[in-house]
This record gives C-alpha cells, sequence and structure tokens, in this order.
C-alpha cells in the first residue's frame, strides 16, 4: 500500500535533496540514535508515545483564513472518521495512488497503525469552512523509511493529503490548502527547516499543485512503491515562492 498525494487538485526517487515519506511507516522504538537525531525534542526512554514529541500537535495548531475559507487540521478519530476517509480512499481516483480501496477494515488498519504509533505520523482531517473535505498525514519523513532514498535532514517534516470530494477538485484548492498547511507546519515546528512531500511521478495534477503552493521539485526518487517526484517547501524561501 502507498501513501500518495492523490488529486491534491483531481483530489500529494532518486536521491537530490528534499522528500516526504512513503506509506510504510517503520516501526521502530525510539532508540538512543534516534532520540539524539531529536535533540530538544528528547523524549524519555521507556516513557508512553507523545506525538508533540515527534511533530507537534496539529490538532491545537490555529485555523488559517485561506481564499478558499477558514481551513484546519484536526486530529482522525477512528470511530468518528472511518466511513468518511473509508469512502474517499474507495474513489477510483483516489485508490489508483493510495491503493486503499476495500472495506472499512483497509482503511482502519491503515489508521489504527498511526494512531498507535509512537507518534511520528498523525493522520489528520482538513476541515474547511466548517466541513471535512481532504485526509492529511502529517510525519516525520526524516525517521520514515523515505529517508533511505533522499539526504534526509533532522525534523524534515512530510505531508500525505487526499481532496475527498470531486466538487473540491480542479479548482486550484489543493494549492491553496498545501500551502496552508507546509505554513502550519512551519509556524508550528521551529526545528523544522523543510516541508516535504513524495507525489507519484504520474500524478501530474498533484505534482503542479505543489509547485503553486511554493514546493519546489528536487528529483525523480525510486521508491519502492512508485516513481515519485521529491518535492520541498524551504523555510528560507517560504516568503518568495
Amino acid at each position: 500500500m502507498h501513501q500518495a498525494d492523490a488529486h491534491t487538485e483531481a483530489a500529494a526517487d532518486a536521491v537530490p535533496a528534499d522528500g516526504t515519506g512513503t506509506e510504510d511507516t517503520l516501526e521502530l522504538r525510539l532508540t538512543e540514535e534516534l532520540l539524539a537525531v531529536l535533540g530538544p525534542e528528547r523524549a524519555s526512554p521507556g516513557a508512553p508515545p507523545d506525538a508533540s514529541a515527534l511533530v507537534g500537535s496539529p490538532g491545537d495548531w490555529s485555523p488559517v483564513t485561506t481564499p478558499a475559507g477558514v481551513f484546519q487540521l484536526v486530529p482522525v478519530e477512528l470511530a468518528r472518521d472511518l466511513a468518511v476517509v473509508s469512502r474517499w480512499m474507495n474513489d477510483p481516483a483516489v485508490a489508483a495512488f493510495w491503493e486503499l480501496a476495500g472495506p472499512e477494515s483497509v482503511t482502519a488498519d491503515h489508521l489504527r497503525a498511526q494512531l498507535a504509533g509512537d507518534g511520528r505520523s498523525v493522520p489528520c482531517l482538513g476541515v474547511l469552512g466548517g466541513r471535512p473535505m481532504s485526509y492529511w498525514e502529517i510525519y516525520r519523513a526524516d525517521l520514515d523509511p523515505l529517508a533511505r532514498h533522499y539526504p534526509a535532514r533532522p525534523h524534515d517534516t512530510g505531508i500525505h493529503l487526499l481532496i475527498g470530494g470531486v466538487t473540491n477538485r480542479g479548482r486550484g484548492i489543493g494549492s491553496v490548502l498545501l500551502r496552508a498547511v507546509s505554513g502550519l507546519v512551519l509556524d508550528n515546528r521551529p526545528l523544522c527547516a523543510r516541508v516535504v512531500a513524495e507525489p507519484d511521478l504520474r500524478n501530474t495534477p498533484s505534482v503542479s499543485a505543489f509547485l503553486s503552493a511554493g514546493f519546489r521539485f528536487c528529483a525523480e526518487v525510486e521508491l519502492p512503491d512508485k516513481r515519485a517526484a521529491l518535492m520541498i517547501r524551504d523555510r528560507a524561501h517560504r516568503d518568495h515562492l
């Protein structure tokens, strides 16, 4: 299965300089080596998982006003959100890239793996104008298998997304929201210098949306399940792109 940025506009492994994570998040314990990488966010060995120590708490990030309306990230709750996320995953345009079509149990397994994990990936609904309309994963790209395929830097933060409703696709909303969410990451994660993504290279609307949102194309990256476009938004350039 593969987390792609499906239909950013209709709906986000060579090896140069930036990227986002692919789907399987490593099920590693926080080793001393990883804890050292976390630096000031270091967690105590044996402490319960704390998402805020790895990617922050997206649910606490303030809503942002965008040209498409007020937008905010709301962490997924399985009982509340499974049906809608599963419905989106079964949209053929989304399933072609996310590969999570099927009964609700398929999506449930995907969400549980993150919700019960160590906090390096946080699944969220994107709520625009008070209505859930997109699905996002905010994750530590430098602690993800993706880091094996590009020169990762500490605190690189990745995003996966899909736009759920057909009526929200193809109108530039994907670019607007990508800019908003990457901005939220940079605003709320001061140690993060880069937001990365790795949409499928075949997903031309998604790649175009990232470019319009201030990301730059860095490389073609050969990942286990796809050939991806490595996209990066740099903190240093955010006011210029």
